[in-house]
């Protein structure tokens, strides 16, 4: 308030000198005494026209800090228009002066009035902004981060320019990398361009920098990776831009900024789907998602929601997590009709009551039991959870005509060596025996590792180098294949459009990854180095644990699809007897010990091999 008073007293001081110099100047600096009272009487009316323009284009209102053309342009509309109905009152009112003469300012004289009190006025906003922008340096100076912006394009622009403009973003702006050479020795709002991303080390070595920026939103998935790899080894913190999408509408606000990760070291490349066919099942449809708050299946709703279905059902056991989505939902999807369902699979009655309410026309089952040292502990959860719930569903959209099931599988599926893998490979069999009986069309897709995912390595190394370590791996050899999470969704979703009932989708993960380079690479992100600052311990397999994963079943082939990314796999129908049959005794598990549980899974699943730890 105490700034906009001070405003109004310096546009009453510079409108004065304005007018009196612009009058000055149209006289060639002979103002007679007419002319003189005539400015006099002027003063008053011209000083309150301003002030109440001024005022309609909230020239008081404004933070001059963050002044920019925007402002400039609402300076020049108000004194523009106040000129115009001063130059009305000039010529409309006029005043008897000496000798029964009239008097009127020259036209020229308001001209230059105009041209003077722009730049007065304005002048004395943009002078206010660089006080303010250098006190701001001023305090901050001392504890700022020297900070290196990888990019020399549109977004490094926009994003030096919101750095310069905010107190609480303490970063001392090093240089900017690109592999331009037209670009070298060039600036950017102050800021130079010290070479390409071979000068990268060399530059935080010299400059001691302490945090890098990728400003490279629309860059190359390989390019992105390529300088990521050579930012680690920097012992910088690594932030990034996120994506072009981020910036279509022409800002970087800093909230898009986050710490570069796993994700993007892999730098798998955008799934490109086909919206046709995506939308022929799910468009206009009622889609139910069990698991719907767990990490596949939050975003499958995300996904899913892109389509428009006619309703979303969302089904899960554990409230806060669906509750977390639904807000989500609200927020990105407002439109979208949607019902939570809080129920356990395992409720054979519920489940009924669901499908004939709601009678959806596709389901995405993603619900299950997937941790696999826990589900060795307690093995008929496994069973109930992941074999029976499973069943409940399934026989759901048989009766009650749901157009397509599509089951959420794993690749420890293949040949399992632990329950959770056995279970999950059951469910398979039955929807294959359960596509041989009815119309409903059931697939299976199969992939690997969810970065990210509940119940994932990366979370927890996080929280491991956040407590300064140690990083515990199970085995320096163990390795597993990985993908996104809104990759591995989307996929889901393209091969439930390519399914005709019966397969086992077989999605593309790319070359394994061992674990303990993925521990060092997370170190190296974090600004760390490893088995220096972070420890790397290793605790041995555990309990039906792996050291490779296997993609698909030996004994079967994959065939291609329409998809680069999806591939099928045919193996033999199973009958829906021996899936009634295994049914009834898998219900008696509760009743078992752990020994004759898994027994009776590897009865059931010729392929299972319990393993023990090491």
């Amino acid at each position: 308030m105490q700034k906009d008073k001070k405003l109004v007293i310096y546009d009453i001081i510079f409108v004065i000198f304005s007018l009196y110099l612009a009058l000055l100047l149209s006289l060639n600096f002979s103002i007679s005494q007419e002319y003189m009272k005539f400015f006099q009487l002027s003063i008053i009316p011209v000083i309150i026209i301003v002030l109440i323009f001024n005022k309609l284009f909230n020239l008081y209102n404004s933070i001059w800090k963050y002044a920019s053309v925007e402002e400039l342009l609402s300076i020049i509309y108000s004194l523009s228009l106040s000129n115009i109905v001063f130059i009305l009152y000039s010529y409309l009112i006029t005043y008897r002066l000496f000798e029964n003469r009239y008097y009127r300012f020259p036209f020229t004289a308001h001209i230059i009035f105009w041209i003077l009190s722009v730049v007065s006025l304005g002048g004395t906003r943009f002078i206010l902004r660089i006080i303010e922008n250098q006190e701001g340096y001023k305090y901050s100076k001392g504890k700022c981060k020297n900070l290196l912006i990888i990019g020399a394009g549109d977004a490094a622009a926009l994003l030096i320019k919101e750095i310069k403009k905010s107190n609480n973003l303490n970063y001392n702006i090093i240089g900017l990398i690109d592999d331009d050479k037209s670009k070298k020795g060039k600036l950017i709002s102050g800021v130079k361009v010290l070479g390409g991303r071979e000068r990268i080390i060399e530059i935080c070595n010299q400059k001691h920098i302490e945090e890098i920026i990728l400003a490279i939103p629309s860059a190359d998935v390989k390019i992105k990776r390529a300088i990521i790899n050579t930012c680690k080894n920097t012992k910088c913190k690594l932030k990034t831009l996120p994506g072009i999408y981020e910036i279509i509408d022409g800002k970087v606000n800093i909230s898009k900024l986050r710490d570069v990760n796993i994700e993007d070291l892999l730098g798998r490349e955008e799934v490109k789907l086909n919206n046709e066919n995506i939308n022929k099942y799910i468009k206009d449809k009622v889609i139910l998602v069990t698991g719907g708050g767990g990490s596949i299946g939050s975003e499958l709703c995300r996904q899913i929601s892109k389509f428009n279905p006619k309703k979303l059902l969302i089904l899960d056991i554990y409230e806060n997590n669906v509750y977390d989505v639904q807000m989500e939902l609200n927020h990105d999807y407002y439109y979208l009709k949607k019902e939570i369902i809080i129920a356990s699979i395992r409720d054979k009655e519920k489940m009924e009551e669901i499908f004939e309410k709601y009678t959806p026309d596709v389901v995405f089952h993603a619900a299950a039991h997937k941790h696999v040292p826990l589900m060795e502990e307690n093995p008929s959860e496994a069973v109930k959870n992941n074999i029976i719930g499973t069943y409940y569903i399934l026989k759901c959209c048989d009766k009650y005509s749901v157009k397509k099931f599509v089951q959420i599988s794993t690749d420890k599926a293949v040949n399992p060596t632990n329950i959770m893998g056995a279970t999950k490979r059951f469910c398979e069999i039955m929807v294959q025996a359960f596509d041989k009986i009815s119309n409903t069309e059931y697939v299976a897709v199969r992939f690997g590792n969810v970065l990210g995912s509940n119940g994932s390595v990366i979370p927890l190394f996080k929280k491991q180098i956040s407590h300064g370590g140690p990083v515990t791996v199970t085995h320096p050899e163990i390795n597993r294949f990985f993908m996104t999470i809104p990759e591995a969704a989307q996929l889901v979703i393209q091969a439930g459009a390519i399914a005709k009932g019966g397969e086992i989708f077989v999605l593309d993960m790319g070359e394994p990854v061992k674990i303990v380079d993925l521990a060092r690479d997370l170190i190296k992100l974090s600004g760390f180095k490893p088995d220096e600052d972070i420890k790397i311990k290793y605790t041995g397999l555990r309990p039906g644990e792996k050291l490779y994963e296997e993609p698909l079943m030996d004994e079967v082939a994959l065939t291609s699809t329409e998809h680069d990314k999806i591939f099928v796999e045919r193996p033999n129908k199973y009958d829906i007897n021996f899936v009634e049959s295994s049914i009834e005794e898998f219900k008696k598990v509760a009743y078992m010990d752990k020994d004759n549980i898994f027994k009776l899974v590897q009865k059931k699943v010729p392929t299972y091999k319990k393993k023990s730890c090491n």
